[in-house]
C-alpha cells in the first residue's frame, strides 16, 4: 500500500531516522523531499539523555537540516507538565546530566533530601546506582510521588539495545510497592499536542512515523493522527498481533514514504 502525502510529519529519532551514529535508509532523501515540497516536520524523542540542542547538533552532523523549534523531547514536555500541574514541586531526578541541567535551567527545584522531595522523576539513566534507588525509596516512603519522562523498555542501538527508563521505574516500584503515576513523554497526549501545536496543523493532517508500537504508534492513534510503523528499530511485524494500537501503515524503511510525495 502506498502511503499518501500528509501536511505534517512527526518523526521519532532512535530507530526511525538513525541508529547510533548512522542515518537509516531513506532518512536524508525523505527529509529533503519534505522540505522541498513545503511540508512541515517535527522530531520527537523520549530520550532524555540529550538536550534539544544536542539533538539538533546530531541531526545536522548526520546531514539532516533542522531547527530547535522543530524538536520535542521528553524533558521539554516534562518541564511543561510540571509548570502546569505542580509548579511548587521539589524533584529528585534519576537521569543523566542533560536532563538535570534542563530542569535546573527551567527554574525547577531539585533535591536529594528525601524529606523535601515531592516527586521522584525516573528517566533513562546509564549512571543508575544503588544510592539513587535508596534516595527514591526513602523519598517515596516519606510521601513523594513517582512520575517518569518515559517508560521505554530499551533504546535501540547498533547491535541491540540499552535498558531504558522502564528498568528504572520497575526498580523503584519493586522496592516501594508504589506505581508510577504519570509517564509524560510518549505515548502521553502531551507529546502529541506539543508537536501538533508546533506544526500548526490539525491531527488529521499529520502522520506520526516511529519504530515502537507502544509509544510512537500509540501516541499517534490516541491523538487522532495517522501512524506509520517503520521496521528499523524496536517493533517487528510479529509484534503487531499483540499490539493494542495498530498502525495505519507498516513500512520496511523510510524510503517507502517517498513515492506518495510525487
Amino acid at each position: 500500500m502506498q502511503v499518501p502525502a500528509y501536511d505534517g510529519y512527526i518523526f521519532d529519532l532512535d530507530g526511525t531516522l538513525y541508529l547510533g551514529d548512522a542515518l537509516l535508509p531513506g532518512a536524508q532523501a525523505l527529509l529533503q523531499q519534505l522540505r522541498a515540497s513545503g511540508r512541515r516536520v517535527a522530531f520527537v524523542s523520549n530520550n532524555a539523555t540529550r538536550s534539544r540542542d544536542e539533538v539538533v547538533a546530531k541531526l545536522m552532523r548526520l546531514g539532516i537540516t533542522v531547527e530547535q523549534q522543530e524538536v520535542v523531547n521528553s524533558t521539554m514536555v516534562t518541564v511543561r507538565w510540571l509548570r502546569q500541574h505542580a509548579p511548587e514541586a521539589v524533584l529528585y531526578p534519576i537521569g543523566e546530566q542533560p536532563l538535570i541541567e534542563e530542569l535546573q535551567a527551567a527554574g525547577l527545584r531539585l533535591s536529594d533530601d528525601p524529606a523535601a522531595i515531592t516527586f521522584v522523576l525516573a528517566s533513562f539513566d546509564r549512571t543508575f546506582a544503588y544510592h539513587k534507588l535508596q534516595v527514591a525509596f526513602d523519598a517515596i516512603r516519606a510521601g513523594a510521588r513517582l512520575i517518569a519522562t518515559n517508560a521505554d523498555r530499551y533504546c535501540p542501538v547498533p547491535g541491540g539495545g540499552q535498558p531504558d527508563a522502564a528498568a528504572v521505574i520497575a526498580a523503584i516500584e519493586a522496592c516501594t510497592g508504589t506505581t508510577c503515576e504519570m509517564v509524560i513523554g510518549k505515548p502521553s497526549p502531551y507529546m502529541a499536542q506539543t508537536a501538533g501545536a508546533m506544526l500548526g496543523l490539525t491531527p488529521s493532517a499529520c502522520l506520526v512515523i516511529g519504530d515502537r508500537l507502544e509509544t510512537d504508534i500509540a501516541m499517534g492513534k490516541a491523538a487522532g493522527m495517522a501512524a506509520a510503523l517503520v521496521l528499523t528499530g524496536a517493533s517487528s511485524r510479529a509484534d503487531l498481533a499483540m499490539a493494542a494500537h495498530q498502525p495505519d501503515y507498516v513500512i520496511a524503511d523510510l524510503r517507502a514514504l517517498l513515492p506518495g510525495l510525487g
